[in-house]
């Protein structure tokens, strides 16, 4: 599709720029052939002045025009006139096409990763949604088959369904999330803040997590004041304080910091985890990715959008995110935020 697309609009391309040429080739031509006719006038007049003036017999035209050093013949040039046209127009054709063509794909190619994005948008979503589902069909229909089924069997289909169904709930949470982040027209919220209200506020939402894994929290705050999105700011850091529990065994700790560097907070996220490949760093903000040969072996539930939202937050707030990590050592995750927010 965009092969022939591209194809449709290079033929626009050199529809137009030879239209615009053939109409210029035509003025020219025809400023040529009355300036032509205008000279071949006065060539006619001024032969017919010679045979007046000397009562000369008439002489061959070749030998007037040798003799008295007059133009060349009309029609000669004129003919030498329309084939320069005719090659100026090819060539024109030749580089109006391959330029058009070239500049159709630049023109086309941000429409086709966004389109090409989006339908593994669809893909992954459609595949995150199959598994809960098909995990809650084949458990009712199992079920429904058995004529002995118990209540406790019951009570636990429910649970188990029940657990699907939050899972569903949490990927459709996150969808809804990261669609509101990415609105074109999405306006952030901008207020003064304080770092450290923040992030205790992020530390008090995950803290259930926290005692759950028997993982201690910890955080050390240099205080500053910066304009930003609380909401935004908070979810930020309650993603990347969520990851880093998700992927820390028991008995580990999480330390969250913050500096305040010249124009801008310095926050990172360390944690004592499973770490992340070096060749996975390019990809873990991208929708829907986890690491296949780390991550993807702890039961660690998640869906690979957390890290593609806290990105969003982050170009949001005119910042930059960046991961520094060490298989079986931990990860850290490194924020900066500009202390005033530029207005574009």
């Amino acid at each position: 599709m965009f092969e022939k697309t591209r194809l449709k609009l290079t033929a626009w391309y050199l529809l137009i720029i030879m239209a615009v040429s053939f109409l210029f080739s035509l003025v020219i031509y025809r400023v040529a052939d009355l300036e032509l006719k205008r000279i071949g006038r006065r060539q006619h007049l001024f032969s017919e002045r010679l045979r007046t003036e000397f009562f000369k017999p008439p002489l061959p035209k070749s030998m007037m025009m040798e003799e008295f050093n007059l133009p060349v013949d009309v029609n000669d040039v004129r003919k030498r006139i329309i084939l320069t046209l005719i090659i100026v127009n090819s060539g024109i054709l030749l580089v109006a096409g391959l330029s058009g063509y070239f500049l159709a794909g630049r023109t086309l190619a941000p429409i086709k990763d966004m389109v090409d994005e989006q339908n593994r948008f669809i893909s992954d979503a459609s595949h995150e949604f199959r598994t809960p589902l098909t995990s809650l069909k084949s458990a009712m229909e199992v079920h429904l088959r058995d004529k002995k089924l118990t209540l406790a069997q019951a009570k636990s289909l429910i649970a188990e369904n029940i657990e699907d169904v939050n899972k569903l709930q949490s990927l459709s949470d996150a969808l809804l999330q990261l669609a509101q982040y990415q609105k074109p027209n999405h306006q952030l919220i901008g207020e003064k803040l304080s770092v450290r209200e923040i992030v205790l506020k992020a530390i008090k939402k995950i803290a259930y997590l926290a005692k759950k894994k028997n993982i201690m929290v910890k955080y050390r705050i240099e205080d500053a004041v910066i304009v930003g999105d609380k909401e935004g700011l908070t979810d930020l850091l309650v993603i990347l304080l969520d990851n880093a529990l998700k992927y820390s065994p028991p008995m580990k700790k999480v330390i969250v910091e913050s500096k305040k560097t010249d124009g801008s907070v310095l926050l990172t996220v360390k944690d004592q985890g499973i770490g992340i490949d070096k060749k996975d760093f390019p990809y873990i903000f991208d929708r829907f990715y986890r690491s296949e040969a780390s991550r993807s072996k702890t039961t660690a539930d998640g869906y690979g959008l957390g890290l593609s939202i806290a990105k969003k937050i982050v170009q949001l707030h005119h910042g930059s995110i960046s991961v520094d990590s060490k298989t079986g050592v931990g990860t850290t995750f490194i924020v900066h935020l500009p202390v005033k927010q530029s207005k574009s």
